[in-house]
């Protein structure tokens, strides 16, 4: 099967490393898959991204040879073309400019998807990703799907007509679809089916718990409000001094965050890697460098939380356990004691919980085991690009 896979930059820049397992594993599989960067911009920083580099067709936004595409399409099958322009069509002007911007390109996508005899268009993400990856199948006949994340749906932006458009209309997760389903989704038209993650193979380091003389906390997060790096800042001057935090990623709050560590005197406790490579997070994981995974996530309102974060589930399927809050779709990622789940912007509960694992070697072992085999039974990448596979074949 050849199937054309958007991304809005994978496997261009830091964000989307979610995805390679899904993209990886579908190769595996014997599928074709060209990945196409809605705006491929940034350096290849994950080396899964050279892995797949050859199976990139990277085109700007806005190009010469976009530009010569979208007019060459427009020639070939103008009715068709000027019937997928009236699809982007909203009274909300923000969506609608938008929409507008990724117009020619998606005209573009046709012609790839005619050029290289495409069975199938998937999009991940519900905004403009999907906008052009609709335009791209009215004008080429080339079935198309979504997934849905989460502030995509929280966008809203044509979410009922792509849904109509599109063969299915993938959820990560059920609260996603809760929210689409608000938003006018028709029900049978969608699904849950989660972000996956490869088990990993191999022996891992099995230092018994206590060996260290520090008890090491891993926050693998950008630095953005929705991550609450704040809040778990303030429950480490809650904690003994033998547990460290170490902080993964970058992001427009790290200067308030390394502020805040020098205010509270925990420059000592207080580790910030910066940005580590999806390799090089795993491979902490696999040495068992860390002794649980914290992610202080907080709901900002309007429907503005997190998913099932894929930090968390990777970190799991080494049988690392886990702390997050109560918020988004992590409670079902979460659930019968798969990890500790907290309220959010609760400092002292955060302290807590990390205390309760510190103190009790043998619960935090149990709550990893747990956790790894919820991964093992739900999220299991090998299973998830099956159904996928599945469906898609499944489209006419």
């Amino acid at each position: 099967m050849r199937m054309l896979y958007i991304t809005s930059t994978l496997p261009f820049g830091p964000g989307e490393a979610f995805l390679y397992p899904e993209v990886r594993e579908l190769l595996r599989r014997g599928v074709e898959v060209q990945v196409v960067p809605m705006h491929p911009r940034g350096p290849l920083v994950h080396p899964e991204a050279r892995e797949i580099v050859d199976q990139v067709v990277a085109e700007p936004l806005l190009s010469w040879r976009t530009l010569r595409g979208a007019f060459g399409m427009f020639l070939r099958a103008p009715l068709k073309a000027l019937s997928a322009l009236r699809l982007l069509l909203t009274p909300n002007p923000r969506h609608l400019l938008k929409n507008l911007a990724v117009y020619p390109k998606g005209l573009w996508l046709g012609g790839l998807a005619l050029e290289l005899k495409a069975g199938h268009i998937h999009a991940h993400w519900a905004a403009t990703t999907a906008s052009m990856a609709m335009v791209a199948s009215a004008v080429s006949g080339v079935p198309w799907s979504l997934t849905a994340h989460r502030w995509d749906v929280v966008e809203n932006n044509l979410l009922r007509r792509k849904a109509k458009r599109a063969c299915f209309f993938r959820c990560i997760s059920e609260k996603t679809r809760e929210m689409a389903l608000e938003r006018g989704v028709p029900g049978e038209k969608t699904l849950v089916l989660h972000l996956g993650v490869r088990l990993p193979s191999g022996p891992t380091n099995q230092s018994p718990p206590g060996q260290r003389e520090r008890y090491v906390v891993l926050c693998p997060a950008s630095f953005i409000p929705i991550k609450g790096h704040l809040y778990l800042i303030e429950a480490m001057k809650l904690l003994p001094a033998r547990v460290e935090l170490w902080l993964a990623g970058e992001g427009e709050l790290r200067t308030e965050v390394e502020k805040q560590v020098v205010e509270l005197g925990l420059s000592d406790r207080v580790r910030f890697l910066g940005f580590l490579s999806h390799d090089q997070l795993l491979e902490l994981y696999r040495k068992k460098e860390v002794d649980a995974v914290i992610l202080p996530s907080v709901d900002l309102g309007d429907g503005l939380n997190e998913g099932i974060p894929v930090s968390l589930i990777e970190a799991m399927s080494y049988g690392i356990p886990v702390i997050s809050t109560n918020t988004g779709g992590i409670p079902e990622l979460l659930q019968d004691g798969a990890g500790l789940l907290v309220p959010d912007k609760d400092p002292k509960a955060l302290a807590e919980a990390i205390q309760t694992l510190y103190k009790d070697p043998v619960y935090a072992e149990a709550v990893g085991e747990a956790g790894k085999k919820r991964v093992e039974e739900e999220f299991n990448v090998e299973r998830i690009a099956k159904q996928l596979l599945e469906l898609w074949r499944g489209c006419s």
